[in-house]
């Protein structure tokens, strides 16, 4: 029996990370998984564990106040120690660029156990953007051993690299997996979409005929000016078109609120609430009409949705949505997000385009395919 030890840590991990736990837990004759959280992000990823249904088997539970990237490396490769002596997996899976897959990445190397990473060979080959993920998913991939590679374009960012053929494998993102089995459950019992929908309006938001632009931010390569010129983007989106909902869910660090606040909070269209579950946000993604993001898992989610996406960052390591035409790069300039929001919003042609373009990064089965990899 195969000893699989899945390991993720923040909200945007466990939600690509779930349905493959999920998939694992299938094949209980072929496969013992265990699961470990590190809880760099705590709250937002224990919302995702009750929605999969998933109860970790270990905790390293390190999120703490005011920490930084030393704090949480650390803490991770320390913290797992004793997990990898005591477990013992023949296989650790990690997931793209976080702080945790890094961490979890070089422990696994050092006790010389075998890495799968779960979207690799994604790159903008500016360590710079996104900072420090570029970094964090270059030596992940470094490390590993088994390289689950989204697309066909991050396969061959890897044969660029010279990884070897035999040990890449092409299977479509997981988010696709995680978003279909989050529409559904939402499809299938009204009393759930009931009550997504009361938790919205709890926290600020009533539904109505109004057109819904929602954006997210939380970038940290987007600090400072960067969410200035933003919000003043949306600031005069808002005033231009009060015919339309602008609700952001703020992410709560400090460097986005203080900006986000400061200069929307006095709009009647703007809405700026809490940051939403999960559920509750692919369900707002499904009512809105387009979305403003620096999220590269909204990059992924949106166009199965129909739904056309800015992104607000000068680069991508997620090109094939920028092709296919669902997404385009708007930056942090102030008037270059202006004019494209409007013209998304005044333009029906356009906005059809973008809406109706096909999703490259899945189908909906890369769980399974990965899973049969090692039977």
């Amino acid at each position: 029996m195969k000893k699989i030890l899945l390991v993720f840590g923040t909200r945007p991990e466990a939600i690509k990370m779930a349905p493959l736990v999920k998939e694992f837990q299938k094949y209980p004759n072929i496969f013992e998984t265990k699961v470990c959280v590190t809880a760099q992000h705590r709250q937002m990823l224990d919302q995702v564990l009750e929605v999969f249904e998933i109860v970790p088997d270990y905790d390293l539970d390190v999120m703490a106040p005011n920490q930084d990237l030393f704090d949480i490396t650390s803490k991770v490769l320390l913290g797992m120690r004793n997990i990898l002596n005591e477990f013992a997996p023949d296989v650790v899976f990690v997931h793209g660029d976080t702080t945790t897959s890094l961490a979890v990445a070089m422990g696994a190397f050092y006790k010389r156990i075998k890495v799968a990473h779960v979207e690799a060979g994604l790159r903008t080959y500016d360590l710079q953007s996104p900072w420090p993920e570029e970094m964090n998913r270059q030596l992940t991939d470094r490390i590993s051993d088994y390289y689950f590679a989204p697309t066909m374009g991050a396969e061959n960012n890897l044969k660029i690299e010279k990884v070897p053929q035999e040990k890449v494998y092409v299977t479509g993102n997981t988010v696709i997996d995680a978003l279909l089995m989050a529409v559904d459950i939402i499809a299938q019992d009204k009393s759930i979409e009931n009550q997504i929908v009361k938790s919205i309006k709890e926290k600020g938001y009533v539904f109505s005929d109004k057109r819904i632009v929602l954006v997210t931010g939380h970038r940290r390569e987007n600090f400072g000016d960067g969410f200035l010129h933003i919000c003043q983007a949306i600031k005069n989106v808002a005033i231009s078109h009060p015919d339309v909902d602008i609700v952001y869910p703020v992410h709560l660090n400090p460097n986005v609120q203080k900006p986000v606040f400061e200069l929307l909070s006095d709009l009647d269209n703007v809405f700026l609430i809490s940051p939403l579950d999960y559920l509750p946000f692919v369900y707002m993604m499904q009512h809105s009409h387009l979305i403003l993001t620096d999220s590269g898992g909204v990059q992924e989610e949106a166009p199965s949705l129909g739904k056309p996406v800015l992104v607000m960052r000068n680069t991508t390591e997620r090109p094939e949505a920028v092709t296919a035409g669902t997404v385009k790069l708007v930056g942090t300039d102030a008037k270059i997000i202006e004019d494209n929001l409007n013209l998304l919003l005044k333009d029906k042609e356009l906005y059809t385009q973008m809406s109706i373009a096909n999703n490259p990064y899945g189908d909906g089965a890369a769980c399974s395919r990965i899973v049969q990899v090692f039977i």
